[in-house]
């Protein structure tokens, strides 16, 4: 038996009056999606535990299988971990975003764009290590990720502080959160001397000669430490692999003790390699008994507030992702148990996420038992959620579901 999860991150939604009250997931061509729900089982997963931030790192740390409540430490330690850098006991990870800044002349300051317009990574490169070379202390070190995500590295005690993330306040007054930077001197220092030094460089030079949004401050959030998990293997007896183009996504699975499959030409987007993740996929099962394949594309769309491209993204889901493995599988002549979900919910109109239940599909080759019958949707995923168990209270139980161990 093989065991599949499949992500489209942020896919969640509210109805949108341009869309006759339906939501883009409602509204978009999903065949494949509908046929497997309707064969299978439909049900909601809590995959935000109560008190917590409906952040990516938390839902997709509890679709795999993991109680947040207890191996939750920060994002940027997971991060970390896919950039292959080994955290000491007495560092600290901060998630380092390239953001574009409006500093107005009284003072205030506003988020105009938490990725600073998707910049490059070529690009963030050369500027990541330039404030490595100018802005590098005993205390403080910058390593290079992918586009605008990137870490900081804090050694030894470092002055406390409240962060929040960049992504929840795009076009908004950020003066409150930035003046906390700039209560300690150390902080202070750090940041004025990075936004005067990105404010020079020639690759924001020529942004601004193309009418791109420069990277001309940095945002610093999403703290932590190591964590301390068990393996996949050690909690559910899987070998298999992750693939994802986000590191936050590969760190997880480092943590776990799950292969990273890194493929070519994943950005993160809608423009991503759909074949190249999906083809991956099928190999891997070929030798490993599990794959976990997530998708960002839905999610960044739904931060930009881009109806048509999360549109796009949901049914490039379908039709690029789920459509080829199952297919693929079905060839095979494998038999193999599948859930098909998203972390959480990232609503074009708030253009953040927030932590509603998620409406979950799980489906079996065998097609041993009735289905649902319905299409999948939020909407129908919440009547599933009023029914009898309908409602998974954490990704701990679905992954259990999952592999028939409850």
């Amino acid at each position: 038996m093989k065991y599949l999860i499949l992500v489209g991150d942020g896919m969640g939604d509210l109805p949108i009056a341009d869309l006759d009250n339906r939501t883009p997931l409602d509204f978009a061509a999903t065949p494949m999606l509908d046929d497997l729900c309707q064969k299978g089982r439909l049900f909601l997963t809590r995959t935000i535990p109560e008190g917590y931030p409906p952040g990516s790192d938390v839902a997709n740390l509890s679709l795999l299988g993991y109680r947040p409540e207890e191996y939750y430490t920060g994002r940027a330690p997971l991060e970390a971990a896919a950039m292959g850098i080994n955290l000491a006991a007495d560092e600290t990870a901060f998630r380092c975003n390239l953001v574009t800044l409006n500093h107005k002349k009284d003072g205030k300051v506003q988020m105009i764009d938490y990725s600073a317009g998707h910049i490059s990574s070529e690009e963030s490169r050369q500027l990541i290590e330039t404030l490595e070379t100018e802005c590098a202390t005993k205390t403080f070190h910058f390593k290079a990720g992918i586009s605008y995500r990137h870490i900081l590295l804090v050694k030894g005690d470092y002055p406390a502080m409240d962060t929040v993330p960049p992504h929840d306040f795009i076009d908004k007054d950020v003066t409150v959160p930035w003046q906390r930077y700039m209560e300690n001197p150390e902080w202070k220092e750090l940041f004025n001397k990075a936004k005067s030094i990105l404010a020079n460089h020639p690759v924001n030079q020529k942004r601004a000669a193309k009418g791109q949004n420069q990277a001309n401050g940095i945002w610093l959030w999403g703290e932590g430490k190591l964590p301390s998990m068990p393996s996949i293997q050690e909690r559910f007896g899987l070998q298999g692999s992750l693939i994802s183009a986000v590191d936050l996504l590969k760190g997880l699975g480092v943590n776990a003790g799950l292969d990273i499959l890194n493929i070519p030409g994943a950005t993160g987007y809608i423009d991503t390699n759909y074949k190249g993740k999906a083809d991956a996929a099928l190999e891997c099962l070929k030798t490993q008994d599990f794959v976990f394949v997530h998708l960002e594309g839905p999610d960044e769309a739904g931060h930009q507030g881009l109806m048509q491209d999360k549109l796009q993204a949901i049914e490039d889901f379908d039709a690029k992702i789920v459509t080829p493995i199952v297919s693929g599988l079905r060839n095979r002549g494998e038999e193999f148990r599948l859930i098909a979900t998203m972390d959480h919910y990232t609503p074009l109109s708030l253009r953040t996420h927030i932590d509603n239940p998620v409406p979950t599909i799980l489906y079996d080759s065998r097609e041993q038992e009735k289905g649902s019958g319905q299409n999948f949707s939020e909407k129908t995923g919440d009547e599933a959620g009023k029914k009898k168990n309908g409602t998974l209270p954490d990704g701990e139980t679905m992954m259990k579901q999952l592999l028939q161990q409850q």
